[in-house]
């Protein structure tokens, strides 16, 4: 049985991409950028989450037999996005980047 799942990815990627603008304009404004990997992080999150949103919403407009390969595309960045911000977060926990 198809699931919609193109709707819960879109609000889900909405709240982790406002997390990564929100990191990324703490570190320009604190002037935190100087040989941090942080904002590299950040940026490749940013991207694949922004690819992943935008496949979730055209899947969202388009015909159901497109719909099913696009939901999946999207699953699969989303998932490299999230694989992204876990190991930025053990790094910063294990003090391996600053």
């Amino acid at each position: 049985m198809a699931e919609n799942r193109s709707p819960h990815i879109l609000s889900t990627l909405a709240n982790l991409l406002g997390i990564c603008f929100i990191v990324l304009t703490s570190l320009k404004k604190l002037a935190l950028n100087d040989g941090s990997l942080i904002d590299e992080f950040a940026v490749a999150a940013v991207m694949f989450f922004m690819a992943s949103c935008i496949l979730s919403f055209i899947s969202m407009r388009r015909q159901r037999m497109t719909n099913q390969r696009l939901e999946k595309a999207a699953d699969f960045i989303f998932l490299s996005g999230l694989l992204v911000l876990f190991i930025a977060t053990i790094l910063i926990a294990f003090n391996l980047i600053k």
